[in-house]
């Protein structure tokens, strides 16, 4: 029998192996292992067993839910480096423009910064292989290969520096690189502090204690944590962050599923903000581990959740490492929040149609009108403190709604920002004008209150547009001008200052965050969110 034989039998016992039920190979099981057989010997033309293998795994998973996965062997360490929140590397941010790498940032302390590459730099050669020029054409995962690798290694590269005429040769000794996963953590004014997370991962919760002990010493007294787009992660790291603002013995989450028992995770009593007042921002992009974050501090009345209706995804997966090193994410329960709510919404009507949910939401008007959603009595429930009405059904409904703002979409924004003609213009204008921006502005404050996008900018912006052949058309250009401006502003923020920067600017602009600052801000209007119910009565289960 041939190794892959040999697989589909241990695919098919493994789940033997880890206690999920004693699984035999009866007469339907074992069809799998003899069609396998059958297309082999009998098939007409040749044929590729691994890829066999592999589609029959891909058949079987994507019949049972949406999030039932499979993972390729050479997939699985690079899927999991966002969580693991590190890997070894060199610590750039990189970005390729036109046919060269521009070294965007360097990662504080990390081997780059320590030997001296500078954001700006272009990378040209890795070791003796050209990665620059036209006739080279290199793939960013291609360029990571060669510039990640084991620890304490040399790699060595050549850049070309501006106002420098030769290259300048870097052996670079490879270390461990931190991804981080909150992405600002500052004062939005002289009492609100601000935690952007943008995942949750095996450091988040290390990285939100370093950012609140920062802004407390900056006089923080009510917190905005932003969930907006964060898709998720490990469900301990949000459940270790909810520990922070609940009371001891308050349930924070609750799985079950057929064949696993229910099993509880509550708070200690020990967090560090269980008092202060708090605000949760949402869209549609929070899923999961957001999920489950933002839905324990509504149904404990904790804080008031501030944006728009979550994802959806409530499903818990458990990895089941396969013999040849690739992996199955399988879905073996699903997320309630403590009222009882189910946070995984509906897929009964097929993998398609759950993945164009997000459109049809906003093609129903959803992301414009709260009032465009309807829940039935079934799918309402009570909070555990004060009463308050809060929604099941899928995600969760915030208890302020803000709309999503399409005031400065056009059809030109869309072409440009699809082709990156806004960063490559972008960072070519940062590549020129670099120097001449730190020496004006000589602190990040000075450059948000003062600087301009200037006109010479939208003008190659204009130009480039027409060379990838997208007519210019001023009215839709000045209906999104001034949307380009901010992000304009806060990409070169993001690459000269520290990495709250790009936040700090569009924030100025963002209609959630905004929204947040003025519940706080306006006499009573967070407090009169959170008053008990007349209804006393509990549906939660």
């Amino acid at each position: 029998m041939t190794k892959h034989k040999s697989f589909i039998i241990l695919l098919l016992v493994v789940f033997s192996s880890i206690a999920l039920a004693q699984f035999k190979l009866d007469e339907q099981s074992a069809k799998l292992v003899y069609t396998l057989n059958a297309v082999n010997s009998l098939y007409v033309d040749s044929v590729k067993e691994n890829n066999l293998v592999e589609s029959a795994i891909v058949g079987m998973l994507k019949d049972l839910d949406p999030h039932s996965v499979y993972i390729p062997k050479d997939e699985v360490e690079r899927m999991n480096e966002p969580l693991e929140g590190s890997f070894y590397g060199i610590g750039i941010q990189f970005q390729m423009l036109e046919d060269t790498l521009y070294v965007i940032q360097t990662i504080s302390g990390c081997p780059a910064a320590k030997v001296g590459v500078l954001p700006g730099d272009r990378m040209i050669f890795i070791e003796d292989t050209l990665i620059a020029g036209p006739s080279v054409k290199m793939q960013n995962t291609a360029i990571m290969k060669k510039l990640r690798g084991p620890r304490g290694t040399v790699v060595r590269v050549k850049m070309l520096r501006r106002g420098v005429p030769e290259l300048i040769d870097f052996s670079i000794t490879r270390d461990k690189i931190p991804i981080y996963s909150v992405d600002a953590s500052y004062m939005i004014d002289k009492e609100v502090g601000y935690i952007k997370i943008n995942s949750f991962g095996a450091t988040t919760y290390r990285e939100y204690l370093e950012a609140l002990d920062k802004l407390r010493k900056a006089g923080m007294k009510d917190l905005i944590i932003d969930l907006q787009d964060n898709g998720g992660g490990y469900m301990n790291a949000a459940t270790d962050l909810a520990n922070e603002f609940l009371q001891q013995g308050n349930l924070i989450v609750y799985t079950k599923g057929v064949k696993q028992p229910r099993t509880s995770i509550n708070a200690t009593g020990k967090g560090g903000f269980s008092n202060g007042r708090l605000i949760v921002l949402t869209n549609e992009y929070s899923a999961s581990a957001s999920e489950i974050f933002s839905g324990a501090m509504q149904d404990w009345d904790r804080g008031v959740v501030v944006g728009r209706r979550t994802f959806g995804k409530g499903l818990v997966q458990r990895p089941v490492i396969l013999p040849d090193g690739s992996m199955i994410r399988l879905t073996t329960a699903r997320y309630y929040t403590p009222s009882g709510r189910c946070i995984q919404k509906s897929y009964k009507d097929g993998l398609d149609k759950y993945e164009k949910d997000i459109l049809d939401r906003y093609k129903h008007g959803e992301f414009q009108h709260a009032d465009s959603i309807h829940f039935a009595d079934s799918l309402k429930y009570k909070t555990l403190r004060l009463s308050r009405t809060v929604y099941g059904g899928g995600g969760i409904m915030p208890d302020v709604f803000v709309p999503l703002d399409t005031t400065y979409y056009s059809d030109y924004l869309r072409k440009i920002i699809a082709k990156g003609i806004v960063n490559k213009t972008t960072m070519q204008y940062i590549d020129k004008n670099r120097n001449a921006i730190t020496e004006q502005y000589k602190t990040f404050d000075t450059f948000a209150a003062s600087y301009s996008v200037p006109q010479s900018l939208f003008d190659d912006l204009a130009s480039a547009a027409t060379k990838e052949k997208i007519t210019f058309n001023q009215e839709q250009f000045d209906k999104s001008k001034a949307y380009l401006s901010t992000q304009i502003k806060a990409m070169i923020a993001n690459d000269i200052w520290e990495r709250d920067a790009f936040y700090r600017i569009v924030n100025t602009e963002n209609a959630i965050v905004k929204k947040a600052l003025d519940l706080f801000k306006q006499p009573g209007a967070y407090n009169k969110l959170l008053t008990p119910s007349t209804n006393t009565k509990k549906t939660g289960k």
